[in-house]
């Protein structure tokens, strides 16, 4: 098989020890494509690093992390925007709003947001959002902005129903989909379920929220076969139908 990991942070420390044993699995595991989300300022150089190591096969994005945002996100957002002058990248990611640890900086996030939402209108790059306890407050964006030629995953898709039919509603963006579906009480199988296999792509969010059968340990590119398992007993389709589509999810959003 060949598969996307549609956001996977592989240049991180986490990754120091094995990091090229690591990359090997991966593509062991067909996992031939790994697409990089950016953090913040300081992780830039380790993942274009990353990305010089394995040409067509890492693929990174400029963005400033939620979680980053604070009193010099100004600044962070203008040396990323100088990044996206000089080279390509996939994906303005990863973006958006994160009220689960800390809500001092929500007003600078909100800009932020916005501010991002406009790179990707300027470079025709579809955007990859975070949206941790903010689901209300990234719609209320999203409902106020004009969203002609915005495209984009809402990645980490641990929402309700309700929620995933407000952002297919859009109808510019995916849900990305990673190892919480197979977490035993998450109850995201009988949410992803309600809709078509066409809105969804593969994730890990490697090092983070590693799939059963390996939770507590750390996650990487290869688990993606555990999320696809999942989907397949989800969907009730081949493992073959499950990639296809996916796939072709992820080479269309992302223009690969």
């Amino acid at each position: 098989m060949s598969v996307i990991d549609t956001h996977s942070h592989i240049y991180s420390d986490h990754f120091d020890e094995d990091r090229d044993e690591m990359v090997k699995r991966a593509f062991a595991a067909g996992v031939n494509t790994i697409l990089m989300p950016n953090i913040d300022v300081e992780s830039i150089d380790a993942m274009l690093e990353m990305e010089e190591s394995y040409p067509n096969q890492c693929i990174s994005m400029m963005g400033l992390h939620p979680t980053s945002v604070k009193d010099d996100y100004r600044e962070q957002l203008s040396i990323m925007e100088a990044w996206l002058h000089k080279r390509k990248f996939c994906a303005i990611g990863e973006i958006g709003i994160d009220l689960y640890w800390d809500k001092t900086f929500i007003k600078e996030q909100l800009d932020a947001f916005k501010i991002q939402i406009d790179w990707a209108k300027k470079w025709n790059l579809p955007i990859v959002i975070h949206a941790r306890d903010s689901f209300d407050e990234i719609f209320e964006v999203l409902d106020n902005i004009n969203l002609e030629g915005v495209t984009g995953v809402f990645h980490s898709f641990t929402g309700n129903v309700e929620q995933a039919g407000k952002i297919l509603s859009y109808g510019c963006f995916k849900l990305g989909v990673n190892g919480v579906v197979t977490f035993k009480n998450s109850g995201l199988d009988k949410v992803i379920g309600e809709f078509e296999l066409e809105h969804f792509v593969l994730e890990t969010d490697a090092p983070y929220l590693t799939p059963t059968p390996h939770r507590g340990k750390r996650n990487e590119p290869s688990y993606l076969q555990y999320i696809i398992s999942k989907f397949i007993d989800v969907f009730q389709v081949s493992e073959q139908e499950i990639i296809e589509v996916t796939t072709k999810n992820a080479k269309e959003l992302f223009r690969l």
